[in-house]
């Protein structure tokens, strides 16, 4: 496991298209699951220790910002050859498990984790309804793998303002975990 941190919001970088399966084992396109005054893109996986200690937060997240025209999708990008708790098999476990409300794609090829220029899981993209990027962080400050305190997540708050602004906040903080394991 390579802690990686992303790197700061490109803000006004359009969002790309793509075409993957979901563990429902249908073919979504960004333009599926595009939401109404924004969309979230998560690149996670099942097995990285730091989507494990926020995903019940983030499954709330979701949740709640689909109240605010907010759409969710998280893909997975990891090499399951190699690291075979990421394969499509057990990200339809994982998504059950976790009571995911968002669809879970697969990107096989790691094709659009290379487009989106993602680094780690978990790594969060929140686009306005133009599908601009306003927000490249973390969901919440972590320590021994734990969220440092109970508070409402950095990722809703800027999400929540993109929903009503169309801007991400300007003071950003990265988002950390284990480096996307790519096909060599």
């Amino acid at each position: 496991m390579a802690l990686t941190k992303t790197p700061i919001c490109d803000f006004g970088k359009k969002a790309e298209n793509f075409k993957l399966k979901s563990t429902d084992n249908k073919i979504l396109s960004l333009n599926d699951i595009k939401g109404e005054k924004g969309t979230l893109i998560m690149f996670i996986c099942n097995h990285c220790p730091y989507v494990k200690a926020i995903i019940e937060d983030l499954v709330e997240d979701c949740k709640n910002l689909e109240k605010f025209g907010i759409n969710s999708v998280a893909i997975c990008s990891n090499d399951v050859k190699n690291y075979p708790e990421d394969s499509f098999l057990n990200m339809v476990k994982f998504s059950k498990e976790n009571n995911f409300s968002f669809p879970y794609l697969h990107d096989e090829k790691q094709d659009v984790a290379k487009t989106y220029d993602a680094v780690c899981t978990p790594d969060f993209f929140a686009y306005n309804g133009n599908l601009e990027l306003q927000y490249r962080g973390r969901i919440k400050q972590l320590k021994d793998l734990k969220p440092i305190d109970n508070s409402e997540s950095e990722l809703f708050k800027a999400c929540n303002l993109i929903s009503r602004t169309s801007r991400g906040p300007e003071e950003q903080y990265p988002s950390m975990g284990c480096n996307i394991k790519w096909i060599k």
